[in-house]
């Protein structure tokens, strides 16, 4: 297998070190906490053709909304090019397993939270299905720093691994959108974003031919017309009432990518010089400074924070992910007489589901629009840092299996 980027590793370790340094912050003086992440920096008075509600800029905000953008940029690269390139690795029936373990998984955690928040949930606020959005997503970054201790860094599963997790977060906050719109859905607004996507391919993107004059191939080469479709299309998202991390997605497939694929997070990729991969390799080391300040706003987890929503949220991981990924995912496969990928046993795929009963980045993110209340959202962070457990019980699989 390919080699991954460096830079993974220290994406997950950016992640865990700042959800760290915010529990232990939020658990010793929780007042000053949450007055330094909800600490108003800016408050806009918007139009309301633009936002039907006010608009305050706190460091959440800023984080969440604007910054993570950059890091939902980074992963959508990936699963863009794994669908589109040469030898990607959804291209064609390729793309049938990943995609049943992925709808799998999603469809068992949200069903198995529902049947466990009906019976158990003992919140005012709750209501029938509640919150079902937020065990929808899983965590690339700490998939990953996970899956290269179990399957070691060469292995095929890991590919998969990542495949999976992609997916997953990408669909989950695509369906938060959609469903819970802060605002309401504004689709209207969705034409800008396709509007400056169309603008930068047709003038910069497209495949040049053969007999391009030089002048030509450099403006293809330029980065700022990107840049600038990127920001029109963050405006125009959040404008439409979807999440703001998924502002940047829409540009993706406009701007200017290599003729092939070399694995998802490949380190070849930080050799080459297409815009895409130069605009991914710009976002590296600020993504690490961007995942640390997710973790210190979104990651602070309350330690006296147990209740039933905290079970909830378990079971939906522990249980409805991998018994969706198993039963829909593995069901489909055989079904359709779908073959395992190259090097990839059946036991690897139970590891890799085992694995992706974690989560964290992308349901953390989805708290504050998924659930009501500050103790129901507690709750639920409570459970999704304990749903990391899964870590060391892959390990111990992985052993038992050599």
């Amino acid at each position: 297998m390919y080699r991954v980027s460096s830079f993974l590793p220290r994406f997950a370790q950016a992640l865990l070190a700042g959800a760290a340094l915010a529990t232990v912050w939020v658990n010793l003086a929780p007042a000053s906490y949450y007055d330094a992440v909800e600490w108003r920096l800016l408050d806009l008075d918007l139009p309301g053709w633009v936002s039907p509600i006010p608009v305050s800029l706190t460091p959440l905000s800023l984080v969440a909304e604007g910054l993570m953008a950059l890091f939902l940029f980074f992963v959508g690269k990936e699963l863009w090019e794994a669908l589109v390139l040469e030898r990607g690795a959804l291209r064609g029936g390729k793309a049938l397993l990943p995609l049943g373990l992925t709808l799998g998984g999603m469809l068992g955690a949200a069903m198995v939270w529902v049947l466990v928040g009906s019976l158990i949930e003992t919140a005012e606020e709750a209501g029938f299905a509640t919150g079902w959005q937020v065990p929808l997503g899983s965590d690339v970054v700490i998939s990953f720093l996970v899956g290269r201790r179990v399957f070691g860094a060469g292995h095929p599963a890991l590919h998969l691994l990542l495949l999976l997790a992609i997916g997953t977060d990408l669909f989950a906050l695509i369906l938060l959108g959609l469903t819970l719109p802060p605002a309401g859905l504004r689709p209207a607004w969705l034409l800008m974003p396709l509007a400056a996507s169309w603008l930068a391919w047709r003038f910069y993107g497209r495949a040049l031919p053969a007999d391009a004059a030089e002048r030509d191939r450099t403006a293809a080469r330029r980065l700022w017309p990107y840049v600038l479709a990127g920001a029109a299309s963050w405006v125009g998202v959040t404008a439409a009432g979807l999440p703001g991390a998924l502002g940047l997605l829409p540009v993706v497939p406009a701007i200017a990518h290599a003729d092939r694929s070399f694995g998802l997070f490949a380190e070849a990729e930080e050799l080459l010089h297409d815009p895409l991969n130069r605009l991914a390799h710009a976002l590296a080391w600020p993504l690490v400074g961007v995942l640390f300040l997710f973790g210190v706003t979104r990651g602070g987890v309350d330690l006296s924070a147990f209740a039933p929503t905290t079970v909830t949220t378990l079971a939906a991981l522990w249980l409805g992910r991998p018994l969706g990924m198993l039963v829909i995912g593995l069901g489909l496969a055989a079904v359709l007489g779908l073959r395992l990928p190259p090097g990839i046993s059946l036991r690897d795929i139970l590891t890799v589901i085992l694995i992706l009963a974690l989560g964290f980045t992308v349901p953390v993110l989805s708290l504050e629009t998924a659930l009501p209340g500050g103790a129901m959202q507690e709750a639920a962070r409570l459970g999704l840092a304990a749903s990391l457990l899964v870590a060391p019980l892959a390990l111990l699989f992985a052993r038992r299996r050599t």
